[in-house]
């Protein structure tokens, strides 16, 4: 992988990224040719099924793999703030959730001896809505509750670029819409990129600035559009009755099979599609 500084007005930017692993006599292509920029305070939101490249994808953002070809450029002075898709503890790891979140962390200034932390740390695990005392062994702590604690301490670096990956994994239903509306608050407060992964091919924030449609490659990208009359919109909505989940409307150049019967049910052709077919 070519790595080098990326504009400052520009938070990730790749280009023609490759990444290949090799099982047993073949190699297999997890992802080809990914090209896209992130603007400095933007918003992007990357989507597709399981499978799809989603996470290698992001473990290429935070450098924890390098690409097989291709080139990733990032600004030299920027922080990044990582939240990973899951986190898992080992049984014997003596550690609480003061001590964790305090690990490599200089900023912050854990005394064990107390469970306390700067007023400022304290805010911010209230605003994330971690509750557990600091002594709490991690191992006690909700798979949400990591979640929370993670995203806490991703953004007490003050980062330039927030990556996120599925961030509501173990979060409760009642709690993601919460948590999704404190992301969109945090770009703004911190002033940072947001590159977040969503597990549903559907449904993205509405306070997303652009969406990046994933698999193996990218199959379109582009604004979220609003499509309240579609009937595909209806289906994606059923259950969810927050305002603050929008929909993406995917652009290919296929059709999705609108003929006769569906005219005489009344349905509307969905739009003409404009980037290649996947599948």
């Amino acid at each position: 992988m070519d790595s080098s500084s990326a504009p400052t007005n520009h938070a990730l930017v790749f280009d023609k990224v490759s990444y290949q692993v090799r099982l047993a006599d073949r190699v297999l292509s997890l992802l080809h040719d990914v090209s896209f920029t992130i603007p400095s305070r933007s918003l992007t939101t990357v989507v597709g099924p399981n499978g799809a490249g989603k996470s290698t994808l992001i473990k290429l953002a935070v450098g924890e793999i390098s690409s097989s070809s291709g080139h990733i450029a990032r600004p030299q002075s920027q922080r990044i703030g990582y939240v990973p898709q899951s986190f898992e503890i080992p049984a014997s790891l003596p550690i609480s959730a003061g001590e964790f979140l305090s690990l490599n962390m200089n900023a912050i200034s854990y005394k064990k001896s107390t469970q306390s932390l700067s007023k400022h740390t304290q805010q911010t695990l209230e605003r994330v809505g971690f509750h557990r005392a600091l002594n709490t062994p991690l191992q006690a702590c909700s798979g949400g509750e990591r979640q929370r604690l993670l995203l806490a301490r991703a953004i007490l670096r003050q980062p330039g670029l927030l990556i996120l990956d599925e961030p509501l994994q173990g979060v409760d239903l009642a709690g993601q819409s919460a948590l999704y509306q404190l992301i969109a608050d945090l770009r703004r407060e911190l002033d940072c990129a947001v590159l977040m992964v969503s597990h549903d091919l559907h449904f993205v924030m509405a306070d997303t600035d652009h969406v990046i449609c994933l698999n193996g490659h990218i199959c379109c990208e582009g604004h979220p559009e609003t499509v309240n009359d579609h009937p595909e919109y209806q289906k994606l909505l059923e259950g969810s009755q927050t305002s603050t989940i929008g929909v993406y409307t995917h652009h290919h150049d296929h059709h999705h099979g609108y003929t006769a019967q569906s005219k005489k049910e009344g349905l509307k052709p969905e739009p003409s599609h404009d980037c290649h077919d996947h599948h």
